[in-house]
């Protein structure tokens, strides 16, 4: 051994029978392991995580909403089918899942189709919109575009709906339920419903036109397909529901806020969000956008409990 060469080296070649490990070596073989771990990582993400289904279910209680009134929803968001992961099969199991909730009123909030580069095949809206006409409760099921749908064609998915008996709200309200339990359903127009490039957008959102229509003190729960209107809606909504982000789709640590899809980045990312006492809740959706995969956000219904 010579006396100036370093230990660790010295042990590395006195070891009979095996290969000096060099840098170079070292550096391909932590490459070929993460090579192989973000491989599996990625076959996961897409061929497990974007095939399953739970229920997500949230008993918020806004100040806004009568805390004696009871009201069940089942909430389905960012379906985009002809996605990957969302063939007929999926979406009319999507449905039978949300029909078992009994819930007494089912919204729709937005990106009914997948027009991104991984797209399966696109679905057209004849085989989709029936399979939504399948979803049962007894104050009916309501809906709103996404950016998705305009972007895709907003006339025909807004006809495919009506066609099937699924009101589309665009900055209308409506008073539903009995006597003495009644509420406002506002449904937002999409807010980036027109792409102007570098990230801008120009929406057909009109807030004070909707909340115009609410006309009595009953409770006022707000649909939007992006959560960022928020921010701006005062008090008198007791609830808003919002998709769009899809809870950020591939949660990575440190990286997956820069990937939500919201001028607040993770502020509204995904969940149960509380502000100024006013409630908001963001579904992670059932669809993928950009990529076909899901990570750490599951594919999920929603049902949310009020009064409970």
């Amino acid at each position: 051994m010579k006396p100036d060469m370093p230990a660790d080296v010295a042990r590395e070649s006195i070891s009979s029978g095996r290969r000096r490990v060099t840098r170079r070596r070292l550096l391909a073989g932590v490459g070929g392991l993460l090579g192989s771990s973000v491989a599996a990582t990625a076959a996961y993400a897409g061929g497990v995580e974007a095939q399953g289904l739970i229920v997500t279910r949230y008993a918020p209680k806004p100040p806004a909403w009568r805390a004696s009134q009871k009201l069940s929803i089942t909430v389905i968001a960012d379906i985009h089918a002809g996605g990957l992961n969302m063939t007929v099969s999926h979406i009319r199991r999507v449905v039978d899942t949300a029909n078992e909730l009994k819930s007494d009123l089912v919204v729709l909030l937005g990106d009914y189709v997948a027009n991104y580069p991984f797209v399966n095949a696109r679905m057209p809206n004849k085989i989709w919109a029936p399979e939504l006409a399948r979803l049962s409760a007894k104050l009916g099921t309501w809906a709103v575009l996404g950016n998705h749908d305009w972007w895709q064609g907003a006339p025909g998915i807004r006809a495919s709906l009506n066609a099937v008996g699924i009101p589309v709200l665009e900055n209308d309200a409506v008073l539903l339920g009995p006597e003495g339990v009644r509420f406002w359903l506002a449904g937002l127009g999409d807010q980036r419903a027109f792409r102007l490039g570098h990230g801008r957008y120009r929406g057909v959102d009109d807030l004070p036109r909707t909340l115009a229509q609410i006309r009595t003190d009953d409770p006022v729960l707000l649909l939007a397909h992006e959560p960022d209107i928020f921010a701006e809606l005062p008090a008198s909504v007791a609830l808003t529901l919002a998709g769009h982000t899809h809870g950020g789709q591939i949660r990575l640590p440190l990286i997956w806020p820069a990937f939500v899809p919201s001028k607040y980045g993770a502020r509204y990312a995904y969940g149960h969000v509380i502000e100024d006492s006013r409630h908001m809740i963001v579904s992670g959706g059932l669809g993928t956008s950009l990529i076909p995969a899901r990570l750490g956000v599951p594919p999920e219904v929603v049902q949310v409990l009020l009064g409970a």
